[in-house]
């Protein structure tokens, strides 16, 4: 695939008010309990992307593994991973190498860019 020659940035305004327009969306099936909205790149496949990601009450996402970076910021809601509870306005990085869990008890929604796929056990 060739490089875009005049690519165009992709802007997401308004970003901490998603969730009043979050219904106009294209959600798609990911984790039972768990949608993913695609930005760019295909989650899962080789290669940047990012997403975004709505949790129902008690949904999960299993341990997987980084490849790369991944880059999680909480826009609604709230998250917890094997080292804390992250609410609305956090922003978590997680470096390559590392794994951890996700349960969301209340629901969230989070903006996800991971630099390469993770690795689900």
């Amino acid at each position: 695939m060739s490089e875009n020659p005049n690519p165009e940035p992709i802007v997401l305004q308004d970003m901490m008010d998603l969730a009043a327009r979050a219904d106009t969306l294209h959600w798609q099936p990911f984790r039972d309990g768990v949608e993913l909205h695609q930005i760019y790149g295909t989650m899962g496949q080789p290669g940047p992307s990012a997403c975004l990601l709505r949790f129902q009450p008690g949904a999960k996402v299993p341990r997987h593994r980084h490849t790369g970076y991944e880059h999680i910021i909480v826009l609604e809601g709230g998250q917890t991973d094997d080292r804390g509870h992250y609410t609305a306005g956090t922003a978590l990085i997680s470096p390559p190498g590392t794994d951890h869990a996700i349960v969301s008890e209340e629901g969230c929604i989070v903006l996800a860019i991971y630099q390469s796929p993770v690795a689900f056990d």
